[in-house]
């Protein structure tokens, strides 16, 4: 240990420094507990990123249900007959005959993003990632308004994420191994 002062070095339990007489601060004891709060936030941290597997399980199949009841009520189980749907009228569509592929091929996409987007921040999360992170705050903004699941887990993840304390948690969890 040395004086702040002059760099003298100072003896442990000295209070003052033999040589410029400046007070010796007392070393910074550990924080108790510390391994304890990481491993705390180790097991909420799994236990979120388990959440957004089911999570990404739930909105495959939800997908899958939606969209085979979509097609069954819109376009009658025809695949290419787009025109015949009830909600083109007597006329056909205005938009014309790619206009129902396109939304269903949208509408897959959008359901395979959000899927990876939550098995990727599920995964992250699980291997303790600074990617994981951001990916599961990120997920967490988009599925927000997707009640009432989305907005729970999302309300979680931003709860055990975001922050100070939470941010130097997840930074000493990545340092610490399994």
């Amino acid at each position: 240990m040395y004086c702040s002062g002059c760099g003298q070095a100072v003896a442990p339990g000295q209070g003052f420094c033999q040589q410029c007489g400046r007070p010796v601060a007392p070393p910074v004891p550990p924080v108790p507990g510390m391994m304890y709060q990481i491993q705390t936030y180790a097991s909420k941290v799994k236990t979120l990123g388990i959440f957004w597997f089911v999570y990404a399980g739930l909105n495959l199949i939800l997908g899958f249900v939606g969209m085979a009841f979509l097609h069954a009520f819109w376009g009658h189980n025809h695949w290419g007959n787009w025109d015949q749907s009830p909600w083109n009228g007597p006329w056909g569509s205005p938009f014309g005959p790619w206009f129902g592929p396109a939304i269903f091929h949208l509408v897959w996409v959008a359901i395979l993003v959000r899927v990876g987007l939550a098995l990727a921040a599920g995964w992250g999360l699980m291997e303790r990632t600074q990617w994981g992170r951001f990916v599961a705050l990120v997920a967490a903004f988009l599925n927000i308004l997707h009640f009432p699941f989305g907005t729970a887990l999302a309300i979680f993840t931003l709860v055990l994420l975001l922050g100070y304390r939470n941010n130097a948690l997840y930074n000493e969890l990545i340092r610490t191994p399994y």
